[in-house]
């Protein structure tokens, strides 16, 4: 209530009363008042009521919410489920204009308070995190492939003649297409095995730019979080050698915003050499539902221009979600999770260690700060796809088993060894990862359930069937139930 509503329920309620209700209020209304000051996300996470209060305060700001208003556009924001309605707090605007997906939305006053107010919090956490030079950020309602896609498409007006894009390999689909999807043509760029590590092959990358020609290379795209054996790429030196050609550079961080050691990374490259943007994953990052990225960089100017490339309006939800999150959470909130996730990769690389260690085989030796890697048996009666089923049917989401003889061709270029991010990468492997949320009851049961399947899988003599339906695997486990590829393998 405001203080004239206050004043007149002093006849119906003592004013004492009142005074404790109107303190209590004014203790939300501070932290409020200065989250739109400052604009940082706050050091201590705020409680629901706080959130909810400042959310719905927002709502009332869209003009969809005006109880005077008479919409006779195309685009009113009416919502016909209370359902959905409630769901998105009476938001229905989105964010952005046809122009600029960064402009204000005149018809929505809070929603596009809400969305510059979760682009600086981001900012704010991504500097303290790790990148401090970080200059602007820009959250998008696209997943992490489709925003490098409006990275490429951004440096594209600036670089017209240029065709390639240089990619140290890393076997993950969308990282691919996005650079077919943005109209370029990949060229891989395969990696070195140094002891067990995949690392980058920085002279190729050199070599390719020079015979190419720098015009002709719209950009270098390199890679912080990915699968064990394959390692952070050696970003510094790329980062040197764009620098040293006037050649982009585009990082893919799809959720290394988590690992002290990615951010280092980046931080130093931004430092020696050139970085244009590194883009990191919403749900990935900061554990909100998928469908959201963060586009951030060391120069304003190019988060503007991507603002201005994204077509029309956009969803407000990943924003939404992400802001109420970002709240809750606090940035010692946000801190305590990142420290306890360091920990348990710790935790999750000695319990697979101990299991590696019983049944003859071993952990791979490589500073991937976020996934570990485990030989499997190679001898054994069945195919490993059977192994990867094993564990899946039990509950264990998220390992993947590589066999490093797998052959995929996308957009028609082949890779031999798929998934192992090598064409003979020397050991079939599977992989586990310690990304944010995980707990060490996560890693005991991982453990025991893989230990269990290993006994198995080692003494298993029932062959397992591969069937290829539309040109993608699916394995028949020994039990009759059927698998698809990417679920045994994602």
């Amino acid at each position: 209530m405001n203080e004239t509503s206050m004043k007149l329920a002093e006849r119906m309620v003592s004013v004492t009363y009142l005074q404790q209700a109107a303190e209590a209020r004014a203790a939300h209304e501070k932290k409020i008042k200065i989250l739109i000051e400052q604009g940082k996300c706050p050091i201590d996470g705020w409680d629901d009521a706080t959130i909810e209060l400042l959310v719905n305060d927002f709502a009332l700001m869209d003009s969809n919410n005006f109880r005077h208003n008479s919409g006779v556009g195309e685009r009113e924001a009416k919502i016909f489920s209370g359902l959905v309605a409630r769901r998105h707090y009476g938001m229905g605007h989105g964010v952005g204009r046809s122009g600029d997906i960064a402009e204000v939305q005149p018809k929505a006053a809070g929603s596009s308070l809400l969305n510059k107010l979760t682009n600086t919090m981001v900012l704010d956490v991504i500097r303290t995190v790790g990148v401090k030079k970080a200059a602007g950020c820009l959250v998008v309602p696209l997943a992490t492939g489709m925003s490098m896609v409006l990275c490429l498409l951004t440096l594209r007006r600036e670089r017209p003649s240029a065709k390639y894009v240089l990619w140290p390999r890393i076997d993950h689909k969308s990282c691919f297409k996005s650079i077919i999807t943005a109209g370029f043509e990949p060229v891989v760029v395969e990696n070195r095995l140094e002891g067990d590590e995949l690392r980058t092959d920085v002279a190729e990358i050199k070599r390719l730019i020079t015979s190419l020609g720098p015009e002709s290379v719209a950009a270098v795209m390199t890679t912080t979080s990915c699968f064990a054996p394959r390692c952070i790429d050696n970003l510094e030196e790329v980062a040197k050698l764009c620098a040293e050609f006037g050649v982009p550079h585009l990082v893919n961080n799809a959720y290394g915003l988590q690992s002290s050691k990615c951010l280092h990374h980046i931080q130093e490259a931004g430092r020696v050499g050139r970085v244009d943007a590194f883009v990191q994953s919403t749900d990935k990052n900061f554990m909100v539902p998928v469908g959201g990225a963060i586009i951030a960089s060391f120069n304003t100017k190019f988060i503007e221009e991507v603002g201005k490339m994204y077509p029309g309006r956009a969803s407000a939800s990943p924003i939404l979600d992400l802001f109420i999150t970002l709240l809750s959470m606090g940035v010692k909130g946000y801190k305590q999770l990142l420290g306890e996730r360091k920990e348990l990769k710790t935790f999750l690389t000695r319990q697979m260690e101990e299991v590696a260690q019983k049944h003859g085989l071993r952990v791979l030796n490589t500073k991937n700060p976020i996934s570990v890697a485990m030989t499997v048996p190679s001898d054994a009666h069945t195919s490993l796809t059977e192994l990867g089923s094993m564990m899946f049917l039990r509950g264990i989401s998220g390992t993947r088993v590589i066999a490093t003889t797998d052959v995929k061709t996308i957009a028609g270029v082949k890779f031999i060894g798929w998934g192992s991010h090598s064409k003979n990468y020397p050991h079939p492997y599977l992989t586990a990862a310690a990304c944010i949320g995980i707990t060490k009851m996560d890693v005991e049961t991982f453990v025991q359930r893989l230990d269990k399947c290993l006994e198995k899988f080692k003494g298993s003599k029932a062959p397992v069937s591969v069937l290829s339906v539309n040109g993608d695997k699916e394995a028949v486990t020994s039990t009759g139930e059927v698998v698809d590829e990417d679920s045994i393998d994602a």
